[in-house]
């Protein structure tokens, strides 16, 4: 579960973490009226849950009245890279020096948390990670002990932080661990850390998700569940249909059986040069109209320019699958994007001969699949 900026921050400000003032608001008068109690200037930011929201127009900062209003004005109902904006957060805006990023989440590969700290903050941190690794340090920690004081310590050191900050720095990394783990996190960071000009820190920016799976430990954070998903009508669609649904920002939509299969498809689109546009697992012996579903859940995002269908039967059977795609794309006098196919295991020839080759493009392999939906979607944007 995914929380939202302002839910996420009032997270942090209960345990102690300097954040700014802040309001929610839903309309223009409530902006308004948020940012006259709170005081000019302001920042008005989406509440959507998607990356790069200031490049997008998301966040806009406001010095009076006027200002405030024409920003309202522009994010409330806005479509914010397909995701509808339906409140904002209205905030203190912060005068800062400098910014940091710190966050905790699991090293699958080592199996243990890692708390990551690095002065590279207000940046895209999965571009530093792949540009420039060395800028972010990172501290492992034994689940069985916590993170200890020394190891907050250490990775502040190690990242550069100046002096003088460290000991506010390491307060805020171990706190943020500390929720982590308490509140059966799965992600929590903040970028920007903002350093004001006064020398103290200020969590900018706040992500903490969760472990949907332990929300029965976590009755107060079950409680903002609806409100979390708010905003994006796919992800309520998906889980109305029932299906394990993650939005990405990329134009190739991937539909697969088993996550396992969804994430391999993720990485070969990656491979040759895509960018996935979505993470959707249909599960075990999904019937023809759950894939009706699904391909109905991709063609209604926005960014998709092409789809890739990759499906091993096990439980889940190739003609099911096969008439699934037909009875879906029949329903259409024009496909309104290509889709490949690529269908192995039970049935899977029975399914070849059943698909409508009028309507898809079939391939016998998982490579070639992808390769000729990334080949579409790149010539959507030539």
């Amino acid at each position: 579960m995914k929380l939202h900026e302002y839910q996420a921050k009032q997270v942090f400000a209960d345990a102690g973490i300097p954040t700014p003032d802040s309001q929610l608001a839903s309309d223009v008068d409530g902006v308004l009226t948020a940012a006259d109690e709170i005081g000019y200037p302001v920042a008005i930011k989406a509440q959507v849950q998607v990356g790069g929201r200031g490049k997008a127009g998301g966040i806009k900062l406001a010095a009076d009245a006027d200002e405030a209003r024409e920003a309202a004005d522009e994010i409330l109902g806005m479509d914010l890279k397909g995701y509808h904006v339906e409140q904002v957060l209205v905030e203190q805006a912060v005068d800062f020096t400098d910014e940091l990023y710190v966050g905790i989440t699991l090293d699958r590969g080592a199996g243990k948390p890692v708390a990551m700290v690095s002065t590279k903050g207000g940046v895209d941190i999965e571009a530093v990670a792949e540009e420039t690794p060395e800028a972010i340090a990172q501290e492992h920690i034994d689940p069985s002990f916590g993170m200890h004081p020394y190891q907050a310590r250490k990775a502040v050191y190690d990242a550069g932080v100046d002096k003088a900050l460290a000991r506010d720095v390491s307060s805020v990394l171990s706190t943020l661990y500390d929720l982590w783990e308490r509140k059966d996190g799965s992600d929590a960071e903040i970028n920007p850390l903002m350093v004001t000009g006064d020398g103290e820190v200020i969590a900018a920016d706040a992500v903490m998700n969760i472990d949907e799976d332990a929300l029965f430990r976590q009755p107060e954070l079950a409680e903002m569940e609806e409100d979390a998903a708010g905003g994006d009508e796919l992800e309520a669609k998906a889980s109305e249909y029932g299906f394990d649904y993650v939005r990405l920002e990329g134009n190739v939509g991937i539909i697969g059986n088993g996550a396992g299969l969804v994430m391999t498809t993720l990485d070969l689109v990656d491979h040759y040069g895509g960018s996935p546009a979505n993470f959707l697992d249909v599960g075990g012996g999904a019937k023809a109209a759950r894939i009706a579903n699904a391909l109905d859940m991709v063609f209604a995002d926005e960014n998709v320019d092409s789809v890739v269908f990759n499906i091993f039967g096990g439980i889940t059977r190739g003609d099911e699958v096969a008439k699934g795609i037909n009875e879906a794309l029949g329903q259409f006098d024009e496909i309104p994007k290509p889709v490949v196919v690529r269908l192995a295991g039970t049935n899977w020839e029975e399914g070849m001969e059943i698909l409508n080759e009028d309507l898809v493009t079939v391939e016998a392999t998982l490579e070639d699949a992808v390769k000729r939906a990334v080949e579409y979607a790149s010539e959507v944007n030539q």
